[in-house]
């Protein structure tokens, strides 16, 4: 008997999924539509593995790229900042304070964000490594040097990210792959 509540319970829940998929497409047309009536979608379109729905997502959510002074701020607010942190920065010796000679020690990426900025910029990371191109030439540098791909995929949002900003907040400025193909070579 509980095989047939089990499967009226999913059977309910299908249609409630039946039911949203218009609705979901519905609003991401609403979405993409009311973020065309800013005048910088599309020059953040521009950008590679940013397609109409994370532009809109970006700008929705951002709203002014002015509230971050650099690029640092903005990978903190999106997730993609590192954390350091030192228990005992300073210690007491013969009743001076003295600075203490002990490394930083990094503690990850920074838990207090915005999690769906921060999934729009790892899957174009993600999108930008599996697809050939430029940003794809200096992720497999990049791995080639030695670097991890988690940490390449991550260093790769954050250089999204960076470009992204910069693009937002000068009027003037349009992406151009070439500043990137002469990195990755």
């Amino acid at each position: 008997m509980p095989a047939r509540g089990a499967r009226q319970r999913a059977e309910r829940l299908y249609e409630q999924l039946d039911f949203l998929q218009p609705l979901r497409r519905q609003a991401r047309q609403e979405l993409v539509a009311e973020s065309r009536k800013h005048s910088v979608t599309a020059r953040l379109r521009e950008i590679p593995f940013l397609g109409p729905v994370r532009v809109a997502v970006l700008i929705s959510i951002v709203q002014t790229p002015f509230r971050f002074r650099n690029k640092r701020q903005f990978w903190s607010y999106l997730g993609l900042g590192i954390e350091s942190r030192i228990s005992g920065e300073y210690e007491l010796v013969g009743g001076r304070v003295r600075r203490t000679k002990r490394q930083v020690a990094l503690r990850g990426l920074n838990r207090n964000h915005n999690p769906e900025l921060k999934r729009v910029f790892k899957s174009a990371a993600t999108d930008a490594s599996a697809r050939p191109g430029p940003w794809r030439d200096w992720f497999t540098s990049k791995v080639q040097q030695g670097m991890r791909p988690p940490m390449a995929r991550l260093t790769l949002a954050r250089k999204l990210a960076a470009v992204t900003l910069a693009i937002w907040k000068n009027e003037g400025r349009r992406y151009n792959d070439d500043r990137l193909k002469s990195q990755a070579a």
